[in-house]
């Protein structure tokens, strides 16, 4: 049958139906409960909406000059490409991200398997979100690292996502069309299809992985923030990167320092207070901790 627009078949047993299945693919289906969303629907375009969200949240706070790594007068001048062109670059990439995505989890499952999903303990699901996140950081840490050292990659490729000087969230994912599929949308695909998480699963790691990157470009240093408190690679460590003096180090995201410390490009840093006022990221020499 027709509903609305889409094609449900429906599975009938005593006059009672007990399934609806959607037809067209488009993850979404009305039943008696209502309208209902597939996993792979929202695994796809929840960390998108989240993104927008999140950094909406961060360019507001960004009033607050006492907690931000640069001032507004940096972030206006010292940057190189409009707020415009931003929010352009970060829209194509997202739309790429969902259309991989959306292949993704045709090819590797469906919501037919959202009652295993269920099934899986929180010790199972911990092992896949850290085996995703181990699998993640090492394919953008090699990447991220080799586009700088490759001077033609860096130039005409890596070096759009260092146009943005000073840092802020919703310039999170603005990177050269190349990189975004490279670096993320493939790495984001090697992650998921490694660690064996299910569609469901993936909602949830792919909008914690999200919040993570928009975080650590945000440009602000707020206290208590609980990103802060369980990861080292954070918004000061991200911002040394993006300076002239910290292009060679700092490589590691989004979740941890591991690479960086391993590999010997570790540049440690410590906050202090700008003389006008606000903080800084600054790069210090034989310091263990931060």
């Amino acid at each position: 049958m027709t509903t609305d627009g889409f094609l449900i078949v429906a599975l009938v047993e005593g006059g009672m139906v007990l399934m609806e299945i959607d037809c067209l693919g488009t993850g979404m289906v009305m039943t008696d409960g209502g309208l209902q969303v597939s996993d792979e629907l929202l695994g796809t375009f929840a960390p998108i909406v989240l993104y927008w969200l999140y950094s909406g949240i961060y360019m507001m706070l960004g009033s607050m000059e006492s907690y931000r790594l640069h001032s507004r007068k940096d972030e206006d001048e010292k940057n190189l490409v409009p707020k415009k062109d931003v929010v352009i670059g970060v829209l194509l990439q997202q739309a790429v991200q969902a259309v991989v995505a959306t292949i993704l989890f045709a090819v590797t499952g469906s919501d037919s398997e959202s009652a295993q999903a269920e099934q899986i303990s929180f010790v199972v699901l911990g092992r896949q979100f850290f085996v995703a996140m181990m699998a993640l950081d090492t394919w953008q840490y090699f990447l991220h690292r080799y586009m700088h050292h490759n001077k033609f990659l860096y130039r005409h490729v890596h070096s759009q996502h260092h146009r943005l000087v000073v840092p802020y969230a919703f310039g999170a994912l603005y990177n050269h069309p190349l990189e975004g599929v490279l670096l993320d949308t493939v790495g984001g695909a090697l992650a998921f299809l490694v660690s064996g998480m299910s569609p469901r699963a993936s909602i949830f790691f792919f909008s914690f992985a999200t919040m993570k990157t928009v975080d650590d470009h945000c440009g602000l240093w707020l206290p208590g923030n609980p990103f802060h408190l369980f990861f080292k690679n954070n918004s000061a460590y991200h911002d040394i990167h993006h300076q002239l003096y910290g292009t060679k180090y700092n490589y590691s995201q989004p979740f941890f320092v591991m690479w960086d410390r391993i590999l010997g490009t570790y540049l440690p840093y410590k906050i202090e207070k700008r003389m006008e006022g606000g903080l800084q990221a600054r790069p210090v020499k034989d310091c263990k901790e931060n």
